[in-house]
Parts: structure tokens; C-alpha cells; sequence
């Protein structure tokens, strides 16, 4: 599975034997799709399969930047664009995590549990950008 997302779906080959091969390997051409054995139709599944798996890791922001590409190869890529971002970005996204943190509160109305799914997701945030143990100690610092 990891080959079609780093190298995009496999295709489903047979040798031609319309041409002679006296030395090496026979060359190769696309095979029809009602010549197809279930292998085949299970190797040509792996894109489908790879693209599930990475859409249900994604956030819906993410998601929604993501879910036009049409292989899990142009995905991968996307993802990896979007993922690799310049110290300017990673301070600009630590400070508004850092204020969302700062003014965490409790909000009328709202249950420990929606409250605690908050908190999880700003923590987890900083976390993601490798500051959990500052959010600890300014939690601590608050209390």
C-alpha cells in the first residue's frame, strides 16, 4: 500500500506477445480490464483503499483542501506541501495556539466533556508543534 501512495496506483500489466522476445524480459502493456483476475482487481483497489485510509487521519480543514486530488499519490504530495511549512508560518501558528490556550475558558452552558474536547485540542496542538510542556507549565502557572 505505501508503493501507491509514494509512487501512484499500479498498473495492471501483461507480457505482449505480439512481439518476440529472444533475450531479457518480455515488454509490457496495459492489460484489459475483462482479462482482469481478482489479484488484479484487488491491486488496482490499492489506490481506492490508500486514498480511505489517509482521508479518515485528516481534520475537515484539511480534508478540504485535499479531497480533489485523485490518487493517494497526489495526496501524499498535497499533504506534504501543506505539512511542510517556513519558520515564519510554525511561529505565526504557535502564538494564535498560544493565545487560544491563554483564553481558554469554560463557557455557559457547556458540559466538562465539551469543554475537556476543547482543551484536548489546543493541547494537542501545541503539542503537534512540539510545545506541550509550555502549555503544562502556563496551565499550572493559571491555577
Amino acid at each position: 500500500m505505501w508503493f501507491v501512495i509514494t509512487n501512484g496506483p499500479l498498473k495492471i500489466l501483461k507480457p505482449n506477445k505480439a512481439i518476440d522476445v529472444t533475450e531479457g524480459a518480455p515488454q509490457m502493456v496495459q492489460k484489459q480490464r475483462s482479462d482482469w483476475t481478482s489479484e488484479d482487481k484487488k491491486k488496482e483497489n490499492l489506490n481506492n483503499v490508500s486514498k480511505d485510509i489517509l482521508y479518515k487521519s485528516l481534520d475537515k480543514n484539511t480534508f478540504s483542501k485535499i479531497k480533489i486530488c485523485p490518487t493517494a499519490k497526489e495526496i501524499w504530495e498535497k499533504l506534504i506541501q501543506i505539512c511542510e511549512e517556513n519558520e515564519q508560518t510554525k511561529e505565526n501558528n504557535l502564538y494564535v495556539t498560544m493565545k487560544n490556550f491563554e483564553n481558554l475558558k469554560m463557557k455557559a452552558r457547556e458540559t466538562l466533556s465539551e469543554f475537556d474536547e476543547r482543551f484536548s485540542s489546543v493541547v494537542n496542538e501545541l503539542a503537534a508543534l512540539g510545545k506541550e510542556n509550555l502549555a503544562i507549565e502556563k496551565w499550572h502557572s493559571k491555577r
